[in-house]
């Protein structure tokens, strides 16, 4: 699947954005700082990211969503991989992404990918987010932190 950049005047796919970051607010701050990435399927966007410049030499990929409807067929991995590459290409040294505690799944594609954990930040869904978040029947309260030099 090719994968692009979302032009500027094109539409936020905010449905998809908001299945991996549910506070509309958050998103759209971050997405006007960033870059978002699509890729479609029969002319619908089915998969993004965004990547975000945080330090010098430095990019975090912010936000990485699938449609449901495409879960199991490798393009999670895929949109992460093309970060990395993209970033890279860029001339970041580094690639920096975080996940909540409970998203088991997501902790796992990551280190696949190559990212290793490099810390956490305690309670950050707590302090940041106002409604509770559940996933996997967890409580989402830490932010776990992972990196990959490039």
């Amino acid at each position: 699947m090719d994968i692009r950049k979302l032009e500027k005047g094109e539409k936020l796919p905010m449905e998809l954005l908001l299945l991996a970051d549910p506070s509309k607010e958050i998103v759209e701050e971050y997405v006007n700082r960033g870059e978002c990435f699509v890729t479609e399927s029969e002319q619908q966007i089915v998969g993004v990211y965004v990547l975000l410049p945080t330090r010098p030499e430095t990019v975090e990929l912010v936000n990485v969503a699938v449609v449901e409807e495409h879960h199991g067929r490798g393009l999670g991995k895929q949109l992460v991989m093309d970060a990395i590459q993209v970033a890279k290409t860029k001339g970041f040294k580094t690639i920096e992404i975080g996940t909540g505690n409970s998203s088991i799944g997501q902790l796992a594609l990551y280190q696949k990918c190559g990212f290793r954990i490099i810390g956490v930040d305690r309670d950050f869904f707590i302090k940041h987010y106002p409604e509770e978040i559940i996933e996997n029947g967890i409580q989402c309260r830490d932010m776990v932190r992972l990196s990959q030099d490039l």
